[in-house]
Order: structure tokens, then C-alpha cells, then sequence
């Protein structure tokens, strides 16, 4: 029995609003692999009707992966070539399609992505926040565990953070970041690319005296301003200077440091100089 090469599966990114944002790439693909699978194809015939794209399509969605995965998998290890799209955006991102791809590289078929529009980034650089270091969250978990332990790391996040949330959790979201975060800066991104596009920069309490008047509608986008490393550099000095000079050397020679180790570290968390640590220790001995 002849042995088929494996077919390729293709991550089409796709229009977030504005369908003239697809790209040549994505059409020619689209129109010349064996099978699109789509998350949600009642949402995908549109795009391909308004391209008179004929190519068949299968669904691929969050409920069905892990059986759909396989099948899929199965079907380009026969040598099929396969688009994947998301409902709008690029597959992957907070999107079933990650296991897809990993499905497809432990079976040893190549996958490749057809860059386009991610709505993660198109907010980010409409933001006016930092752009030069961000994380993305994607949604915020829903088991409470979970998402208490994401939020805890984000209270001292200094990059810009991007995370998206359904219009009916928004408000709850916003009182849980302001409890976290603080009165924080937020901008708030809905119908991106669409002709009804806005942008809202406000803090977490301002946002929440405005979404409690008007009720959200609409996925968005949330881009959070980063906490000043400046800020945390206080909080952290403030938390040494709670404790003596003595008892912060402690510290680290309980880890094993040597005293000139030591008294480093403890200028350095104190924001002083060795001299002043080695001073204040005299000092402390002679008085004793």
C-alpha cells in the first residue's frame, strides 16, 4: 500500500469587523485547500458567500476537539490539506484551535500560519499604553480559584495587559480588578474595525459608574496599564523597613550568604548604600 504524504494545515486568520481586512494570502487559501474547519460554520458562510469561496466545510469548536480533532488529523495524515478559522481573528488565541495544532505536530504534519487580524493587538496599539512589553490573558478563568490566582500575579504585573470579557461578566470584572489592581487605568475596546468602533479610557472606578448606567453590550477588549516599577520599588522597601537592620540580615544569612553577602542584599532591598547597612550594624554592637 502506498504511503500518502501528509496534507497541511493552514491557520487562516480572519476579519474581526471589516471583511476587507482579510488578506490575498487567506483568500487564495482558502479557496484552494480540501476542507475549512470553522467554529462556528452558520458564522463562516458568510465570509465565504461574500468571497464566493465553494469549499467545503466541517465544524471544529470547543465541545467537539477532542473527537473532531482526531478526525481531522486523520484525514491530513491522508493527504488532505485543511484551513482552520476561528469566528473572527486569528485561530489559536483563546480558541480550541491550540490543541488542533498540537494534535497536528505530534503526528508529524507540518502547520503553518497565514498572519492577519487579532483583535488582542489591534486593541493594544489603539490603547495608547505601553506597547513595547504586554502579556495577553485571554479571558479570565471562571473557576475562582483559578482566576484569584491569574489576578494575584497581574497586582504586580508591570508590563500592559491585555485580556477580552463577555459584556454580561463585565461588571462583576470590573469589581474584581479594582479590588486587585486599584483605581487603575483601563482602555476599553468593542467593535473593533466595524464602522461603530470605540475606544474608552477610563479608571476601574469610572468604569464601573459607567457600565452600572449603561448595560455593556458587546464583547470587549480590555488593555491594562501596567503598576509602576517604581511604585512596587516602594512597597517593597517599605515592607524591609518594617523589620530591623538586624533581622533583615537574617534573612539571608539563613540562606547561606556570608555577612559581606548579606549586607549587599540588605542595601540593595533598603536602597542604601553597604556603608549605611555596615554602619547601622556597628553601631547597633557598640550599643549593645
Amino acid at each position: 500500500m502506498e504511503n500518502k504524504t501528509p496534507g497541511k494545515l493552514f491557520l487562516c486568520a480572519t476579519p474581526i469587523g471589516n471583511l476587507e481586512d482579510i488578506t490575498f494570502r487567506v483568500l487564495e487559501t482558502l479557496r484552494s485547500v480540501d476542507l475549512i474547519a470553522a467554529e462556528d460554520t452558520r458564522h463562516s458562510i458568510k465570509l465565504l458567500n461574500h468571497f464566493e469561496i465553494k469549499t467545503p466545510m466541517t465544524s471544529y469548536h470547543e465541545f467537539n476537539k477532542i473527537d473532531k480533532g482526531k478526525y481531522l488529523v486523520d484525514q491530513l495524515l491522508q493527504g488532505i490539506n485543511i484551513a482552520l478559522v476561528t469566528d473572527a481573528g486569528t485561530p489559536a488565541i483563546s480558541d480550541p484551535g491550540e490543541e488542533l495544532v498540537r494534535m497536528c505536530l505530534d503526528a508529524g504534519i507540518e502547520v503553518t500560519s497565514l498572519p492577519g487580524p487579532a483583535a488582542c493587538v489591534t486593541a493594544l496599539t489603539m490603547s495608547g499604553l505601553s506597547a513595547r512589553r504586554f502579556c495577553f490573558e485571554g479571558f479570565l478563568p471562571t473557576d475562582k480559584k483559578e482566576r484569584n490566582q491569574v489576578l494575584e500575579r497581574l497586582k504586580n504585573e508591570t508590563r500592559t495587559t491585555v485580556m477580552y470579557e463577555a459584556p454580561h461578566r463585565l461588571v462583576r470584572t470590573m469589581e474584581i480588578l479594582e479590588e486587585v489592581l486599584g483605581d487603575r487605568r483601563i482602555v476599553f475596546c468593542k467593535e473593533l474595525t466595524k464602522k461603530h468602533e470605540r475606544r474608552m479610557e477610563m479608571t476601574c472606578r469610572e468604569a464601573l459608574a459607567c457600565f452600572e448606567k449603561e448595560e455593556p453590550r458587546g464583547e470587549f477588549v480590555l488593555v491594562i496599564e501596567g503598576q509602576d516599577p517604581e511604585v512596587l520599588l516602594e512597597e517593597e522597601r517599605s515592607s524591609w523597613e518594617q523589620m530591623s537592620i538586624e533581622e533583615h540580615m537574617e534573612v539571608y544569612t539563613d540562606q547561606g550568604m556570608n555577612r559581606k553577602e548579606a549586607m549587599k542584599a540588605v542595601a540593595a532591598d533598603r536602597g542604601v548604600s553597604k556603608r549605611d547597612i555596615y554602619q547601622a550594624l556597628l553601631d547597633h554592637e557598640q550599643g549593645d
